[in-house]
C-alpha cells in the first residue's frame, strides 16, 4: 500500500475509533438494476440521491487522475451540495443538472463500475464516485488491507434464476467484488461476496440475474485486482 492510501486508511481509522463514522463509502446499486415497480427504493439509490441535491456537480475521478491504471472515463465523480459548490469555486468541477448527471451514470454503468457514496464524519453524503478496482482508493485498501468492513453493501442481494442462466461468464468478467467465479464451463455464484452493486444484472443477456432486498448482513469480499 503506497502513502496516499495509507494516510488515508489512517483517516479513516481515526473516525471509527472516534465513532464518527461507521464505514468509509457505500455500495449503491446502478438505477437500471433496480426493478422500481417491484420494491420500495431505498433512500439511497442513484438516481434518487442526484434528484434531490441542491447543486450537483461532476469533476475527474482524483483516483484515475493520480494512478492512470486503466481507459475508463474520467469525468464520472458526482459532488453535491457544500462540496460542489466548494470545488466549482475553485475551478475543479463544474455543475451539471440531473439529465447530464443521469447520462453519467449510465455511462459509468456501461464501463462496468461500480458507484460507491462517500460521507463526511457528520455523515452528510458529499460525493457519489463510480469507481474501478485497479484505480479507486477505496476498492485498493480493501484489496490491500483486507479491511473489508470498510465499505458497506447496498441495501441489496443479486439472485441468479439457474435454469435461464447460460453460462456465458458475463457477469464474472463484470464483477468486481469476487462474489462470480467461472469454473469447468458453469457460472458459480457466492452470495455472501454480493454487495449488490447491480453490475450484473445491467450485463446478463438473459435476465437470469435480478437484485432482491437483502434480508441480513453480508461481510464484503476483497475487490478483484484490475
Amino acid at each position: 500500500m503506497d502513502s496516499f492510501l495509507s494516510k488515508r486508511l489512517a483517516t479513516y481509522d481515526k473516525w471509527l475509533k472516534a465513532r464518527r463514522i461507521s464505514h468509509s463509502s457505500r455500495v449503491v446499486p446502478v438505477s437500471e438494476s433496480v426493478q422500481e415497480k417491484q420494491w420500495v427504493l431505498p433512500t439511497e439509490q442513484v438516481t434518487e440521491i442526484v434528484r434531490t441535491a441542491k447543486t450537483v456537480a461532476v469533476q475527474a475521478c482524483e483516483c484515475r487522475v493520480r494512478y492512470k491504471r486503466c481507459n475508463n472515463p474520467l469525468e464520472v465523480c458526482l459532488l453535491f451540495d457544500e462540496m460542489a459548490e466548494e470545488c466549482m469555486e475553485k475551478g475543479e468541477a463544474r455543475r451539471v443538472e440531473f439529465s447530464e448527471a443521469k447520462e453519467i451514470l449510465k455511462h459509468a454503468n456501461r464501463c462496468g463500475l461500480v458507484h460507491l457514496a462517500l460521507y463526511r464524519p457528520d455523515h452528510a453524503l458529499y460525493a457519489l464516485c463510480s469507481c474501478c478496482p485497479c484505480c479507486c482508493h477505496e476498492l485498493q485498501i480493501i484489496r490491500y488491507s483486507g479491511r473489508r468492513e470498510l465499505i458497506a453493501h447496498s441495501d441489496y442481494v443479486a439472485v441468479t434464476q439457474v435454469d435461464d442462466c447460460v453460462h456465458c461468464r458475463e457477469c464474472v468478467d463484470r464483477c468486481v467484488f469476487g462474489a462470480r467465479e467461472f469454473e469447468n464451463g458453469h457460472m458459480i455464484f457466492h452470495p455472501h461476496a454480493c454487495t449488490g452493486c447491480g453490475l450484473c444484472v445491467t450485463t446478463c443477456p438473459t435476465g437470469a440475474i435480478s437484485l432482491t432486498e437483502s434480508t441480513r448482513p453480508m461481510p464484503l469480499s476483497s475487490p478483484r485486482r484490475g
